[in-house]
């Protein structure tokens, strides 16, 4: 198993940031799409780190 590059780790906690901040705009209409939105922030940041590691290969 590889060791994940530090861009991809960079991406996931990048986009999990932003899902958590967009969750807290919506965190007063609902509490499930505060936790949605922190869901799409980790698989698009485990997305974009895929893409970047396949690129080295």
């Amino acid at each position: 198993m590889e060791k994940m590059s530090d861009k991809g780790s960079w991406a996931i906690g990048g986009t999990t940031l932003i899902g958590i901040g967009i969750g807290f705009i919506f965190l007063r209409t609902s509490a499930l799409f505060f936790v949605a939105s922190v869901l799409v922030g980790v698989g698009a940041g485990l997305v974009i780190a895929s893409l970047i590691s396949r690129d080295k290969e």
